[in-house]
């Protein structure tokens, strides 16, 4: 495939990296960062994080046209190349290249696992306004089920994989890491992201916990 500006995918793929980065890759460290406010309570976690975002001017909009908007047309073309099923088995070693692979995997189970979480959360709220007036309570019993627990567990890790692993190799097609050492040094600093995105996420998870 010609690869320049003229190029259509060339164009698609560039939309499809910064959609994953911003806002996409943006929202999912805020809503890591909301969640864990979890830790201070039910009392701070309804009033002072969930109330402060239903009282947002304009929340449906941002909703629709800031996270799922793009994350829609970031998905699409993802499934888009998911099914064009070109790897590159020689460009990477062998670790990075099944991470390539599990890039794309990890992306269908996100999407899977989003339509459940939107579900039991923005969509409920609509049957039940009283899961809105008391979302700690309701995540709360949500995760008191190991199964689910253990589903938006791997539903979190594989977010985050998903989000290093994308900025990673961004920073190879995007030509910001062109030498063998800047892209290990890179993946070192995606690997620490990762892990701090993820002890993040986890204890926003624990503390809702009783």
């Amino acid at each position: 495939m010609k690869t320049s500006i003229h190029n259509p995918h060339f164009l698609l793929r560039r939309l499809h990296s910064l959609l994953g980065l911003l806002p996409v890759g943006g929202f999912l460290v805020f809503h890591l960062w909301e969640n864990s406010q979890s830790r201070f309570g039910p009392l701070h976690y309804n009033e002072h994080v969930v109330g402060w975002l239903q009282g947002l001017n304009y929340l449906l909009l941002m909703e629709l046209f800031v996270i799922a908007l793009p994350l829609l047309l970031h998905a699409g073309y993802g499934l888009v190349i998911l099914r064009s099923g070109r790897g590159n088995p020689g460009t990477y070693p062998w670790l990075h290249n099944r991470f390539h692979w599990l890039q794309r995997l990890s992306g269908v189970a996100i999407l899977l696992f989003l339509l459940l979480h939107v579900g039991w959360t923005r969509i409920l709220t609509i049957w039940e306004p009283g899961i809105k007036a008391d979302l700690f309570g309701h995540m709360q019993s949500l995760l008191s089920h190991p199964l689910i627990f253990l589903l938006y567990l791997t539903g979190l890790l594989l977010s985050i994989f998903h989000l290093c692993n994308g900025l990673w190799s961004m920073a190879i097609s995007w030509g910001l890491t062109t030498s063998a050492q800047a892209q290990t040094h890179w993946f070192y600093l995606c690997c620490a992201l990762a892990l701090m995105l993820s002890a993040m996420g986890v204890h926003g998870m624990l503390g809702f916990i009783p």
